[in-house]
């Protein structure tokens, strides 16, 4: 079974050696975790988005539509210099709000925490680069 992006990161969190993190994050490999991951570490990844945590509606936590193996996709809409810098400000921010309120609520937190580049606990630079040599 598939896991969500925050209970990846959740698990890695509780681990204590570097291997059984490197371990967990490679077993659980996707692009969406990498984008999470890359997102909030990797300094050349600056956000076209207001800093904070803006006003949505989670969706229940039990009936979510939409995931973020899917909705990361969009998530080049909110890089600086990338292909959402065109797009109108309201419409790059409805973006974001539909994607907060359409994901699984912790996996909605795991995105604001990307966006705030707020570090995950547990999940270091060198473990990081370990599982995914050439994410960072």
């Amino acid at each position: 079974m598939i896991k969500y992006v925050f209970e990846i990161l959740e698990e890695v969190g509780k681990q204590r050696t570097r291997e059984e993190k490197v371990k967990i994050l490679k077993e659980n490999e996707s692009w969406a975790l990498k984008d999470v991951i890359r997102g909030t570490m990797d300094d050349k990844v600056q956000w076209n988005l207001p800093i904070g945590r803006p006003p949505y509606t989670p969706s229940p936590a039990h009936h979510h539509p939409a995931n973020l193996f899917r909705e990361n996709t969009k998530f080049k809409y909110f890089v600086k210099g990338g292909q959402g810098d065109k797009m109108p400000k309201y419409k790059r921010e409805q973006i974001f709000i539909g994607i907060l309120e359409g994901v699984h609520p912790e996996d909605a937190k795991v995105v604001l925490s990307m966006i705030n580049k707020e570090k995950f606990k547990g999940i270091t630079e060198p473990v990081v680069k370990e599982a995914f040599p050439n994410l960072l």
